[in-house]
């Protein structure tokens, strides 16, 4: 097996770790570090757990049976985001890695806020570590897409879902019609769990009265928006904004997703459409020019396509989708 492959399969691993801060590590990034021995043992490894206590590395590194704190100054540590440098709520990560005195230091993505970018890695290898950069980059920046865009463009990442028929109506002759399975619909309530609010039209809110829960995952509800004449888009995304909610899914109704569309905010868009037909109805918003194909996937016979908007650039240049580009006060990771 090749060095390459080893790092990847490790970096994977912090990823999957990684991930499990979903809901406790927000508005921080997920972020995972791996310890491994020579041989390939892991023998540490932890994720951000929650904001405001201890990072990734700091929690790898208490895993580590007594016994096997010795094979630190033999090891590699690996971490899906680049290890802090300066002092916030909590000491920097990267003098807590020099300390332990570990090998090497393979690092998924760098972080560019302006009081990290690269100091974190400068500050390991002045220390005589040796440090990769950029094993699986594009996936872990993609595990804080929503991160990233809160921060550089100053709104939520926005996702538009619907569910259509085959051939292309939202409901049947303009009543509510169900055509998620059993199995999709417990993937819609995850999708809502992991974002933070939540949006649908006036006239869905009337008509259909949804609940806009997560009775069917075990995640927690996304805050609730409604769209009306006195509380428009423009509205809902300043009040994510200024509440820190960095994402919203908007569930619908057509008019709903159009006018996202049209005012050019959204990220993505997963549409789910099953094999039956309806003949008329209400049309589905339709995918917009451009956007990209990301994702098929079957269940229970129907299929979801998520599709991806065209790579937008942040104020210094960088490409914002599923980048690691940050501004501002960005990388709170480093100062909690």
């Amino acid at each position: 097996m090749s060095q390459t492959y080893d790092d990847e399969t490790y970096m994977r691993r912090c990823l999957q770790i990684a991930a499990c801060g979903i809901y406790g590590a927000r508005p921080n990034p997920m972020v995972g570090a791996v310890i491994v021995a020579p041989g390939g043992r892991i023998i540490g490894e932890g994720y951000h757990v929650r904001c405001g206590e201890g990072h990734a590395e700091v929690n790898a590194f208490a895993s580590v049976k007594p016994t096997d704190e010795p094979l630190l100054r033999q090891s590699t540590m690996y971490v899906s985001l680049e290890p802090c440098a300066h002092y916030g709520k909590t000491p920097p990560c990267a003098d807590l890695i020099v300390a332990k005195g570990v090998r090497r230091v393979v690092v998924g993505c760098v972080d560019p806020f302006a009081k990290v970018e690269g100091r974190g890695i400068r500050k390991l290898r002045e220390a005589g570590i040796e440090v990769a950069v950029g094993v699986l980059e594009e996936e872990c920046r993609a595990l804080n897409r929503r991160f990233i865009t809160f921060q550089t463009l100053g709104r939520p990442y926005i996702t538009l879902k619907w569910a259509q028929s085959a051939d292309g109506y939202i409901d049947r002759d303009s009543r509510p019609t169900m055509i998620s399975t059993p199995f999709t619909q417990m993937l819609a309530h995850k999708l809502r769990a992991e974002c933070q609010a939540i949006v649908v039209g006036r006239v869905t809110a009337e008509r259909d009265r949804p609940r806009l829960d997560t009775r069917r995952w075990g995640g927690p509800a996304p805050r609730r928006f409604v769209l009306s004449r006195s509380h428009g888009l423009d509205d809902v995304v300043a009040e994510c904004r200024s509440e820190g909610l960095q994402s919203l899914l908007v569930e619908g109704g057509a008019a709903t997703h159009r006018a996202f569309i049209d005012a050019g905010l959204w990220d993505e868009i997963r549409v789910e459409t099953s094999p039956e037909t309806f003949g008329r109805g209400t049309k589905a918003a339709g995918i917009p020019a451009g956007a990209r194909l990301a994702s098929h996937e079957a269940y229970d016979g129907n299929s979801i396509d998520t599709y991806k908007a065209p790579l937008r650039l942040s104020p210094a240049g960088r490409g914002i989708d599923g980048g690691c580009a940050a501004t501002g006060d960005a990388a709170e990771r480093s100062t909690t």
